[in-house]
């Protein structure tokens, strides 16, 4: 058996262990994770965003408090 062959065969091996994973991707589980959203201009932001960061957005996007942009906003535990 040649090293082309052998080559030939890893490919076919590294296919099929390929084809029976899903996909990797993050996409949906960071789109989910989206569940903030300032209710001037509707961004999102992700969950594990801290006070500070909603702040500065509030403050420096629209002139508000941050308590008038994201209501239902609950510091994590």
């Amino acid at each position: 058996m040649g090293n082309g062959q052998k080559a030939q065969m890893k490919r076919e091996r590294n296919a099929q262990k390929a084809a029976g994973k899903g996909g990797n991707s993050q996409l949906k589980v960071n789109a989910a994770a989206k569940n903030i959203i300032c209710k001037k201009c509707f961004q999102t932001f992700l969950c594990t965003s801290r006070e500070k960061a909603l702040t500065e957005h509030a403050e420096n996007k629209h002139g508000m408090s941050m308590k008038d942009c994201f209501p239902d906003y609950v510091p994590p535990p």
